[in-house]
């Protein structure tokens, strides 16, 4: 017989995903204040990033050193890699980097899925060459700040499953940039 009592349900708690942060150095405020909230408060991701809240930088310019560093370092735990817009980021070498290395497939790891977000005050109309092309493809996605930690949170999923299902639709050129760009936004190679 059935006694007719059912325990409580409990709210099913999110999975959190490992998620390498790829951001401009000069958005550092912005990036620190998005970790904050989407981290701590809401409990959304488990970050992974180089060089903010302290973080050792990788001082070099030997591009496939510092690849391979991010990849072995920061990348090799993570599934997700989330690039912060700001206003020049899109012509900043160490986001194509970062990108590159988040997009790498070997025989010890898979490529990140990728996902972009643009930073509060941002509109961010250029993306990074690497980003734009998958975007283009169908791999990646660009969006507004999130209105909602589920928001993010489903964004990220999306971007995960992408990595295992549309593996094929990842565009990451050999080449890497060696300087950053001329910003199309306000001008100014930094």
């Amino acid at each position: 017989m059935s006694s007719g009592w059912w325990p409580a349900s409990r709210p099913v708690e999110r999975i959190r995903r490992k998620v390498f942060i790829s951001y401009d150095s000069r958005d550092q405020q912005s990036t620190e204040n998005f970790v904050r909230r989407w981290t701590v408060q809401d409990r959304v991701f488990i970050p992974r990033f180089v060089g903010c809240f302290d973080e050792a930088l990788i001082n070099s310019g030997d591009i496939e050193y510092v690849m391979g560093r991010i990849r072995r370092e920061y990348l090799a735990d993570s599934t997700v890699t989330l690039v912060l817009m700001g206003t020049c980021t899109h012509s900043r070498r160490y986001i194509d980097w970062e990108l590159k290395a988040s997009l790498r497939r070997g025989e010890a790891y898979l490529p990140n899925g990728l996902l972009a977000v643009a930073l509060p005050g941002h509109r961010s109309l250029y993306l990074p060459d690497r980003l734009r092309l998958n975007v283009g493809s169908g791999y990646a996605k660009f969006y507004a700040y999130p209105e909602s930690a589920d928001a993010l949170a489903d964004w990220i999923e999306e971007a995960l499953q992408a990595s295992s299902e549309k593996p094929h639709l990842i565009q990451n050129p050999a080449g890497a940039w060696g300087y950053n760009r001329r910003c199309l936004e306000c001008g100014f190679t930094h």
